[in-house]
């Protein structure tokens, strides 16, 4: 049996008897499990008058959570970064830079970013929809930790972007070589990566 395992037991067993939860913590800080393992083996039981300790719904893992959010992940990176590089070859179009002598053209910059972006942002749409639905029918889909693993992920590659972001403005800024076209650009990337990480922000701590 896993130590987990044993722990569970343990305070299940100790429950049932009617024995108090602070007599199961001193007992088991004693042994040498840290406070952290002690209140996360009480939490996993719900003492009721009456009826034997309740479990409490615990995180699941899944392999159709690994393919369904795993597939969510790549569609919202591919769907970010291309909206950035649409956004750049926009910019480069609309925002003049003297050291841009006018030969270049940019309908190549932004054929691709199109054609990626137009069939990922529909299909990112309708599983992002069949999820939501899932998880209003099903609360427990909130405990995955693959979702949750997904979520942390994303939260930090887009909050490393954004400091890389504010990092490069400021070196640019210190350097004298703040154009308005960096600027633009700088602008686009930190609104992209906010967006990201409001998309989710309720994961981490969600049920």
């Amino acid at each position: 049996m896993r130590a987990a395992d044993q722990l569970a037991e343990f305070v299940r067993t100790g429950l049932a008897a009617g024995r108090d939860r602070i007599e199961l913590a001193d007992h088991l800080a004693a042994a040498g499990w840290s406070a952290q393992e002690v209140a996360s083996a009480l939490d996993a039981w719900q003492a009721v008058p009456g009826l034997p300790p309740v479990p409490r719904p615990q995180p699941h893992v899944s392999a159709r959570d690994a393919l369904v959010y795993g597939l969510l992940f790549v569609l919202l990176g591919m769907i970010a970064w291309h909206i950035c590089q649409l956004g750049f070859a926009l910019i480069d179009r609309l925002v003049p830079d003297l050291t841009d002598m006018g030969g270049r053209t940019y309908n190549g910059a932004l054929r691709w970013p199109m054609a990626t972006l137009i069939p990922v942002v529909p299909l990112f749409l309708w599983l992002n929809a069949r999820v939501a639905r899932r998880t209003r029918a099903d609360a427990g889909q909130r405990r995955s930790l693959v979702r949750k693993w997904f979520a942390a992920i994303t939260l930090l590659i887009a909050a490393l972007t954004l400091l890389g972001d504010v990092v490069a403005v400021l070196y640019a800024l210190l350097s004298g070589e703040l154009t308005p076209r960096f600027a633009a650009k700088a602008a686009l990337i930190a609104v992209v990566g906010l967006l990201v990480m409001a998309y989710y922000r309720d994961e981490i701590d969600a049920g």
